[in-house]
């Protein structure tokens, strides 16, 4: 599995308590330009809890992952390039994501499935939340990310509410770990790559 993503359309939440202003964060909002241009960009993959089996293996295998976002607003798409560190080498995956403006999720297609994901914005710019399966006690999930490997307190202090606020506990969180990245190399060699067709098509621009 490359990212994780809830297997079901997400509802409305039915578990949070409308009176706890911490717990305002995982209401569904729509997907504004504003939202997709503040996604845009490199995240690293944090931390997170999935109740699912399925997925909950998956997270464990992983040791380290960060990836791109470029927004396609016109089109209401995302290119997703993923560098994932798991079982001690690095794997490499690029694909798109549909936007679904009204209903405040992103989704793709894996193995012949849609797969969606509830964005959740948190008061920090450099952070954001997916979250899974809200409805379903046995499955719900929360997965966190941010623009450094390395987060602070106050920035996991967010995490550990939302996670709280979903019934979730600090104890179910599996971290990943930026030290054991083996896919710098490749991010390096895929960034000169994309240099050299740049300046490529600068010169054929200018030839034309």
């Amino acid at each position: 599995m490359a990212l994780p993503w809830a297997l079901a359309v997400l509802s409305l939440l039915p578990l949070l308590d409308a009176q706890d202003p911490a717990c305002a964060i995982l209401k569904p909002a729509p997907i504004t330009n504003a939202t997709l241009e503040r996604l845009s960009g490199k995240w690293f993959y944090i931390a997170s809890v999935f109740r699912n089996p399925e997925y909950n293996q998956s997270a464990r295998q992983i040791q380290a992952t960060f990836f791109y976002f470029t927004p396609n607003i016109t089109e209401d798409v995302i290119l997703l390039r993923e560098y994932q560190t798991t079982g001690g080498q690095c794997v490499y995956n690029s694909s798109y994501l549909q936007v679904q403006r009204e209903n405040g999720t992103l989704s793709r297609y894996e193995w012949g499935t849609e797969h969606f994901a509830s964005v959740l914005l948190t008061k920090d710019p450099k952070t954001f939340m997916f979250s899974h399966y809200p409805e379903d006690e046995l499955n719900r999930g929360l997965s966190f990310y941010a623009d450094k490997q390395d987060v602070t307190e106050e920035q996991l202090r967010e995490f550990h509410e939302a996670l709280k606020c979903m019934g979730l506990r600090e104890t179910e969180v599996l971290y990943t770990d930026g030290k054991k990245d083996l896919c710098g190399p490749l991010e390096k060699q895929h960034e000169e790559e994309r240099k050299k067709e740049n300046k490529g098509s600068q010169v054929n621009t200018e030839l034309g």
